[in-house]
């Protein structure tokens, strides 16, 4: 079935933070949302149908994981990654960021070193910070407009007690897919130090074409690495809150148990169950199919900013439909450059900062939506840079 990605769909005064919330995060209601990740493509229409069907049954109480649930993610990450999860190594979760904060709260102990590798999903930060460990910073190096890690300065980062890596990957927001020679450096190092790698992968599915997302733990046959998987992100279903870890140590995936139990949080839900085991059960055409229409949107941004806003460079992107854009030769500071964007073009995207200081002067533009939503934020954004020329 063809899916139709240029559907129009309103989804102002639905309880959608991306659009309900703009006058409290912008100070206005009419800039373009092209902020908080999600898209603004109607979800698998199989999930869809299996919501319904469960929302047919009227009662909805205390829910448990079925069989079927776990063997739709385990079948999913074999056909896609090669990767033979066992079921006794999947701990459901309530959302991915708790389970990355509950991860740091059951392998480390307050004030242990955590590494993040800025500029990198703002949460990581919080994650580290507000669970009493200690954050030690891993910038990632820009070279010819790509992002790359810096495996010298991770070492000092190892070698100075540093045990835990959070690990993007593909990187949110720089949009790096990591090879298999970068992958196979990182665990080198990681052995070596005796470091445990958190690979948050929620993005693993959005992949640009020629390019390959490997799941770092397919890698190694330590158990020095925990995996976030969800298919919050792939499928457009990030309401639901449900995701997973993966988890091959069992002294950790007992700890990891166990603070989730001290929290009294449950991720057992009717309809995140539903819409979980449904996307990965039968979305794989309509992945397809986005993928294309997220790719061609890229693409037409790529070439908009070369003709008509060379002023902003596109970082090389290889997945996710978000893109970092460098605007550094606009020359504004950060609330400068911030203010830019929501008052003159009136496009409300994430100020770059937030996702560390190597972030100042970039902004991340989300691309999941129409096409014509896509040309439309580019064209204002062209016209307020023009508009500069004539103060």
């Amino acid at each position: 079935m063809t899916v139709d990605f240029d559907q129009k769909i309103d989804r102002s005064f639905s309880q959608s933070l991306k659009f309900d919330a703009r006058t409290a995060y912008f100070g206005r209601s009419d800039v373009i949302p092209m902020w908080v990740a999600d898209m603004d493509f109607a979800a698998p229409e199989a999930v869809t149908k299996a919501l319904v069907e469960r929302a047919k049954h009227p009662i909805y109480g205390y829910t448990l994981h079925p069989d079927s649930m776990y063997e739709a993610l385990i079948e999913w990450s074999a056909k896609r990654y090669d990767w033979q999860i066992k079921q006794s190594d999947i701990i459901m979760c309530p959302g991915v960021v708790p389970s990355i904060n509950a991860v740091i709260e059951a392998i480390t102990e307050p004030g242990d070193k955590v590494i993040v590798q800025p500029p990198v999903y703002f949460p990581f930060f919080s994650s580290v910070e507000k669970t009493g460990r200690e954050l030690v910073l891993n910038p990632l190096k820009l070279d010819n407009n790509r992002y790359f890690i810096d495996f010298e300065h991770l070492e000092d980062c190892a070698q100075q007690g540093a045990k835990t890596l959070l690990f993007c990957s593909p990187h949110n927001p720089v949009g790096r897919v990591w090879t298999r020679e970068e992958l196979q450096q990182l665990l080198e190092l990681a052995e070596r130090y005796q470091m445990t790698i958190i690979s948050d992968e929620i993005h693993a599915d959005l992949i640009f074409p020629e390019q390959q997302h490997i799941s770092l733990a397919t890698l190694t046959q330590t158990n020095n690495v925990i995996t976030t998987l969800a298919p919050s992100k792939t499928f457009n279903i990030a309401g639901m809150g449900l995701s997973a870890l993966i988890v091959s140590n069992v002294q950790q995936r007992k700890a990891i148990k166990a603070v989730f139990e001290q929290w009294h949080i449950s991720p057992a839900n009717p309809f995140s169950i539903t819409a979980f085991e449904a996307a990965y059960r039968y979305g794989e055409d309509w992945l397809k199919q986005l993928n294309v229409y997220i790719y061609k949107n890229k693409k037409w941004v790529e070439d908009f900013l070369q003709k008509r806003c060379p002023q902003i460079q596109l970082i090389e992107s290889e997945g996710t439909y978000l893109l970092w854009l460098d605007c550094r030769a606009l020359g504004m500071d950060n609330e400068s450059l911030r203010r830019f964007f929501i008052e003159e073009a009136k496009v409300g995207m994430n100020p770059g900062y937030v996702f560390g200081d190597n972030g100042s002067g970039f902004m991340r533009l989300n691309i999941g939506t129409r096409l014509e939503v896509v040309q439309q934020a580019l064209e204002n954004m062209a016209d307020a840079i023009a508009g500069l020329k004539t103060v």
